[in-house]
Formats: C-alpha cells, structure tokens, sequence
C-alpha cells in the first residue's frame, strides 16, 4: 500500500540531473525488456546515459531484440524465460561476460540482482513471482504488472512492510493518483477517479461485437500498448484490473474508486477530496512520462517529451461506462466486492480467454462469458502464499480453458 503521508515527506534533491552528477548512477533492473513498456523504459534510460546503470534484463522468448538490448546495455545478467530460446541466446552472448539464465526461476535470480529500481513490466501472473523476489532485496519497485496486485494485493503489501521497500505505479492512471496524493493524507480522500480511453469500439454498437475482428480490437486510438494490454482496453478489462489494482496501492473501498470514460485521453486520473476540490494529472498520452517519472522519483529532470497544446486540445468530455456493453469492468467490481481469489481468478480467466481471442478460437464477446463462468466454478476464500496463489490460478486456467471446448458428441 502506498502511503501519502510518506510520499509528502520524501521532496526532490534537485531538479537538474546534472546537477547530481557525481554521483553513483542509479542501477535499474528492467523485468520484460521486449515488450511495449521494457522497450520504452530502456528509451528513457538512453536519455540520461551518466545517470542510469542497468543490471539485469528480462525477456520471455524475443532473442533477437532481447540480444541487441543486452550488447546495448551490458548487463550482468539476463533472464529468459523460455527455456526452449535459452541455448540460442546464450550462443550470442559467449563472446560477452554476461550471465544468461533460464525459465521462472531465472527471472527471479534476475530480479534478485543488486539494484536500486527494478522496472516490474512483465504481463500477467507470470511477472507476480519475479517482483516478490525484487521486493525481498529491497529495492524500489516501478509497478508496471498491474496482475501482481489484482492477484496477490495483500501479499505483495505484507512483502513491501517486511523488506522495507518502496513501490511507484507507472500505469498512467496509478501514477496521476500517486502524483496527485502527493503532499496530501488519505484521511482527506473522498475518491479517486479512474480515466479511461473506452478503447476501439466505445460507440460501436453491441450487436456487431460478434464481427470484431483481432486486427480492430489491436488498433487502440490513443495508447501504443502490447497486445494482451491493448485486448483488455478493448473489452474495459484493463480499467477493471486497475480499479483492484487501485484498492490494494491506495486502501480503498470498491465505491471509492470510479471509472469515467474520457476519449481524449489527456486527463490521465483525478482525486477528490473531502472539501470538494479535486485534483488531476494530465498530459499528452505517452507512457514514458510516467516511466520516467517512477526511475528518478522523487526527482522530476527535464526531457523532450511531446507538450501537451492548449489551443489545440478543443474539449475534455468525459461519460459513465456501459457495462453492458463493456461487462468486463463490472466482473471486476464483482470480483474486488467478493474478495477472497475470486480476483485471482478473474485475472487468470482473462489472460486465457484473451489468448484464444488473439488466436482467432473465440469471439470478442466470449472472453466475458469465459470470465464469469470460470469465476463462478472456481473463486473461493483468500489464500495465504504463493503455493497456494499458483494453485488457483492453475486450476482457474483449466476449467477458463474446459469451458471454451466444444463439448463432446
């Protein structure tokens, strides 16, 4: 859980990094370099090349990018978390003193190196093991794996009080909440607003779903996204994982945290408070504001992203979410009300039910049919370690699975 109250007692060194330049750079773990938010993080590292030392690096199967990235980079240690890819890349990286490990156990030794960030961008449940292990060496953690907390909240909360570490959200809206908070207590919170873009096919009719196609849910108007990410705006998953995300980072209550559609994506999220007023983060829509912010926290440095144009920004609209349309957000508010491992299995039904989508075996309104049923079958009371946490979602995947088969003559 972030703490506000601690947040507004940590204040900026300098503004200037060049101003600290004699001193240690920071060392940064990247967890899932290959994808959308690794790649851009480590665009983000090249700005400030005196300032950044990367550690270790992360990939599940892409080796030839993950190879350019580690000759780049020069980490101690990579990670790849395909065993089946791991002979090919260490065979690229003989001529190098770089140490090249292999399946989850190896994301973890990776994501226990030495480091001061560690970047936590892998997606899905398979990104939750690597930050506990991140969180046990102490290290800040930049949180951009929503799934750990919608799936293990109350662990990952009691790891980060017993190890003494510190967690920064990066998805946009977590970090405008974390922006806006700073200097404030929660005590003053009457709720937080949660923006969302309403993804390709906000005002495309409900009957014509059945037709979408892979290449249309991928085309996200604002947001360059991985796919599984991009999905999950389509279908409002993704605002639905943040909302629980949002509970367990903030200590809210499932109606102290709204979702508002704003098409324009510039206001990124919005605190109220108890007088009235209300305070919001916003910005042209480009994920390496948020990184960036979270790598040099509690500093802000200058860098060269697009400024948002007031004479050209016409209007700010913002809308209620149809939910019947869109059920996904609401079987997360049903997930974070009933509480237990119903979330962990709404996220591990999801990751399924999005995979066969992208692979053309389901439509586009089956992931929520796939979502609700499998939660019905399997969601129980809240378990107390990762054993048993890997053994739900297991099971949750098998029955999401089961209930997409054709059924047998």
């Amino acid at each position: 859980m972030i703490d506000p109250d601690k947040v507004s007692r940590l204040t900026a060194s300098d503004a200037d990094p060049d101003s600290t330049a004699d001193s240690a750079p920071r060392r940064v773990t990247v967890l899932g370099s290959t994808g959308s938010i690794g790649r851009q993080t480590l665009e983000v590292l090249r700005l400030f090349p005196d300032r950044f030392r990367v550690q270790a690096l992360t990939c599940g199967s892409n080796i030839d990018l993950f190879v350019e990235q580690a000759r780049e980079f020069q980490p101690s240690c990579v990670a790849v978390g395909n065993r089946e890819r791991v002979d090919a890349c260490r065979s690229r990286l003989a001529d190098t003193d770089i140490t090249v490990v292999a399946g989850p156990e190896g994301l973890c030794e990776a994501a226990s190196q030495p480091a001061d960030i560690v970047m936590a961008a892998i997606v899905g449940f398979a990104g939750l093991a690597p930050v506990l292990a991140a969180i046990d060496t102490g290290a800040t953690i930049a949180l951009a794996n929503k799934e750990t907390m919608v799936v293990a909240g109350a662990l990952v909360n009691e790891a980060l009080e017993a190890s003494g570490s510190t967690l920064i959200p990066v998805d946009s809206e977590h970090s405008a909440i974390f922006q806006c908070l700073a200097g404030e207590t929660m005590r003053t919170v009457e709720e937080i607003i949660l923006t969302a873009s309403g993804g390709p096919f906000r005002q495309r009719p409900a009957h014509t779903f059945a037709d979408i196609t892979r290449e249309e849910a991928l085309d996200h108007p604002n947001w360059d996204m991985g796919a599984k990410i991009t999905i999950d705006s389509a279908t409002l998953m993704n605002k639905g994982l943040e909302v629980i995300e949002a509970r367990w980072l903030f200590d809210l209550a499932p109606e102290e945290i709204r979702v508002l559609v704003h098409p324009q994506s510039i206001v990124h999220s919005m605190v109220a408070f108890s007088d009235g007023s209300i305070k919001a983060e916003l910005g042209v829509p480009d994920m390496k504001v948020p990184i960036q912010y979270a790598l040099t926290y509690p500093d802000r440095w200058p860098a060269p992203y697009e400024r948002l144009d007031w004479t050209r920004t016409a209007s700010l609209d913002f809308e209620t979410p149809d939910t019947d349309r869109f059920p996904c957000l609401r079987l997360a508010y049903d997930a974070l009300k009933a509480g237990g491992t119903a979330p962990a299995v709404l996220n591990a039904a999801n990751e399924v039910a999005v995979r066969l989508f992208l692979d053309g075996e389901i439509s586009f309104p089956a992931i929520p049919e796939v979502i609700e049923n499998t939660m019905e079958a399997v969601a129980g009371p809240a378990v107390s370690d990762l054993d048993e946490l890997n053994a739900v979602d297991a099971e949750a995947r098998e029955v999401a699975k089961e209930l997409t088969l054709p059924a047998a003559d």
